[in-house]
């Protein structure tokens, strides 16, 4: 009896001094809707914005991130176990990974932050105990930067998954605000991923004068496939933030996406920290830069002007 009460004693110790008190541990489940630089840099900002507001990975909480691949189905799959192991907070990088764990936290009411939702309202993402932020496109900025670069032309491609609310909205504003700056918008919808390059065929041979990206993951996701097309046939792609513009795009108006993921990181730290996403509204970064490629501007025979070279960041550098 005296050999087995010291057994118990010692498994009780061992449980102690490991940290297995019965306390629950935080766990934060992250959803990132598929893999490309600025979503990657959403999760990376994201992760250093909780280790700036008092919160490590591995000492003060641990991480389940999984990846999408772009697909809608998955991301519910990838929210649903998130809920069924107790997830303290679930975190959607892009909308439809956003949506996918607002829809597994209503029977448990697990707090949900979303990150780089362009249209949280229109995405119906600002009911609830959720809260994130948005990384609406500065139209008007990058419609005065095709401009400057290109001041005669006429007609802007764009291409946007028709099942993306961010993407609609934006596509909107951009019909809104383009005659403003002489533009007619050209635009094609489409359901898939495996559409686009087809899309971007369809504008060339219609004629357009450039393209314009949005931040649509199924467009972003196949960069390389429409730069190889639009680089044959010598038209310019804005991109809408610095990775796209690094990897080919001419120029673009757009936002840093680390820092928006340290943004939302702050956030997630003051839910963590005991309020309420549902009393914490969702935030809007403001601040924007102009990025250029000189290299690709070159090769495409464009000019470069000097007001806009000077104030913009030369991503070759």
């Amino acid at each position: 009896m005296k050999k087995y009460l010291s057994m118990v004693l010692a498994i009780i110790l061992i449980f102690a001094l490991s940290g297995c008190s019965g306390e629950k541990k935080v766990l934060i489940g992250l959803c990132q809707y598929g893999e490309h630089p600025s979503l990657d840099n959403c999760r990376l900002g994201f992760i250093e914005g909780l280790k700036e507001a008092g919160f490590s990975e591995g000492s003060d909480y641990s991480l389940d991130y999984q990846n999408g691949g772009f697909d809608d189905a998955v991301c519910t799959q990838i929210a649903q176990g998130f809920a069924a192991e107790g997830c303290t907070l679930m975190v959607g990088v892009a909308t439809n990974a956003a949506l996918a764990c607002y829809a597994a936290s209503e029977d448990n009411d697990t707090p949900v932050v979303f990150v780089a939702v362009s249209d949280p309202a229109g995405s119906k993402l600002t009911e609830g105990n959720i809260t994130g932020t948005c990384d609406k496109l500065p139209v008007a900025a990058q419609l005065e930067l095709i401009r400057m670069l290109q001041p005669d032309a006429e007609t802007i491609g764009i291409i946007y998954t028709v099942s993306e609310t961010n993407s609609v909205s934006t596509i909107k504003e951009y019909e809104k605000t383009a005659p403003a700056y002489g533009f007619r918008i050209e635009s094609i919808g489409v359901s898939a991923q495996s559409e686009v390059t087809l899309a971007v065929d369809t504008l060339i041979n219609k004629g357009v004068d450039c393209f314009s990206n949005l931040t649509d993951n199924n467009v972003v996701g196949v960069l390389d496939s429409i730069l190889e097309k639009t680089d044959a046939a010598s038209i310019p792609v804005y991109g809408s933030e610095v990775e796209q513009v690094k990897k080919g795009c001419a120029a673009g108006a757009g936002i840093d996406y680390y820092e928006l993921g340290k943004q939302t990181g702050r956030l997630a730290a003051r839910i963590l920290n005991g309020e309420k996403a549902e009393d914490i509204d969702f935030e809007t970064i403001e601040n924007y830069s102009v990025y250029i490629n000189p290299d690709k501007i070159t090769v495409l025979n464009m000019a470069l002007p000097d007001d806009v070279a000077q104030k913009a960041v030369d991503v070759t550098k």
